[in-house]
């Protein structure tokens, strides 16, 4: 009974941390360099450019208007986020960019498709047009 007893309590607290382990993989933690780095482009220039890089890098997964909803989307596991909201608007630019250069869980690492910096700061351009 004993050992039954231990078995339960184990499986409780296996739930109880792969629930709290969850959580804190929602959160996507921006270092301070990046959340208070200043956009080097000038947001009203070059915003084709931004456009098709989206379209060919971005819009598979987050679709055509940013809501999350590209012809990958289904096949992804976490949120893709919607671009059009208030609270992903409200995130600096460097947070986006440090979002769109390294990405984490399904997102991938741009570093070496876009290795220019400047296209990824051209998409970050382009995704402020995106909100609602």
């Amino acid at each position: 009974m004993k050992t039954f007893k231990n078995l339960i309590f184990i499986a409780i607290l296996s739930l109880a941390l792969v629930s709290f382990t969850s959580i804190i993989q929602d959160e996507w933690v921006v270092p301070a360099e990046y959340e208070n780095m200043k956009n080097p482009t000038n947001p009203s220039e070059d915003l084709a450019i931004g456009k098709s890089l989206y379209s060919k890098h971005c819009k598979s997964c987050h679709g055509k208007e940013g809501y999350g909803d590209g012809p990958k989307a289904e096949e992804q596991e976490g949120d893709l986020g919607d671009f059009s909201t208030s609270e992903f608007q409200a995130q600096s630019d460097g947070a986006l960019f440090y979002k769109t250069t390294f990405g984490r869980d399904d997102m991938p690492e741009y570093t070496k498709k876009m290795p220019d910096d400047e296209d990824r700061w051209l998409i970050v351009n382009y995704m402020r047009t995106l909100e609602e």
